[in-house]
């Protein structure tokens, strides 16, 4: 036996009202609606605003064919079932609104459904762009390391970073350089690895290290004579803490 908890949260009154229900479901409806006052009380206003409605959505027919029908409902007749031409015609006009109703409902829950698929196919374009450019770096970052000019570099780390072995990729051609700092020992919060080279006796900052990703382009720094790494405060640092050196090699 239907309750009629269900029938109020799934809208089966509704559906009841405006013959959408299977035969079976009708039955157990108006079982429910003959047992209970306070459903069949619910029903009756339900039954009124859709009425209400159905005549609030009508379309108000030309002044002529009002003057025709009143001119038909005004001559006597003996014809025994013109008595039943205003509930007819009311209720052709409550089957109008509700069906007006029902696709206008439809409509709506069709116009909801589009949107969801439209907002859902641009989050998958989105993402399917945002993999596209990966695979590009990606490409692009290997098309450089592999280059036939590209000399590797090994950095070991000390004591500070021990088991660490940061390799830099130098294309002295193309003048740039990429570094794969993904095996340095991870940092506070406050801390960051930089990247330096040495030329003459000076120390020039190459660019920071994230030991969270596999591969980054630093600053390619001409003659220089040795890289080195060290740690220093998050943000970089203008000239290298030589006591938290990690790593050097020199070229």
């Amino acid at each position: 036996m239907m309750e009629k908890k269900r029938i109020v949260e799934e809208g089966l009154l509704e559906q009841y009202l405006i013959g959408d229900l299977p035969l079976d479901q009708q039955l157990e409806v108006e079982q429910l609606l003959a047992s209970d006052a306070s459903l069949r009380k619910e029903y009756k206003q339900m039954e009124a605003s859709f009425e209400a409605l159905a005549f609030e959505q009508s379309i108000i027919p030309p002044n002529e064919i009002k003057d025709q029908l009143k001119k038909v409902i005004e001559k006597k007749s003996s014809n025994p079932y013109q008595k039943f031409a205003f509930p007819i015609a009311a209720g052709l006009a409550l089957l109008f609104g509700l069906s007006t109703f029902w696709m206008f409902t439809k409509w709506q829950s069709t116009e909801t459904d589009l949107l969801d698929l439209q907002n859902q196919t641009s989050s998958l374009q989105s993402r399917i762009q945002s993999i596209e450019d990966s695979y590009q770096t990606v490409n692009t970052n290997l098309e450089n390391i592999n280059n036939g000019q590209v000399i590797p570099v090994v950095l070991y780390g000390n004591q500070k970073a021990p088991g660490s072995r940061v390799v830099a990729y130098v294309n002295h051609d193309q003048k740039i350089v990429f570094v794969n700092p993904e095996t340095l020992p991870p940092l506070p919060a406050d801390k960051t690895y930089q990247m330096w080279s040495d030329v003459d006796g000076e120390m020039i900052d190459m660019g920071l290290l994230d030991s969270k990703r596999n591969l980054i382009e630093l600053k390619y720094i001409e003659a220089a004579e040795s890289l080195n790494i060290t740690i220093e405060p998050a943000g970089g640092n203008d000239h290298p803490t030589v006591a938290d050196l990690v790593s050097y090699v020199t070229l």
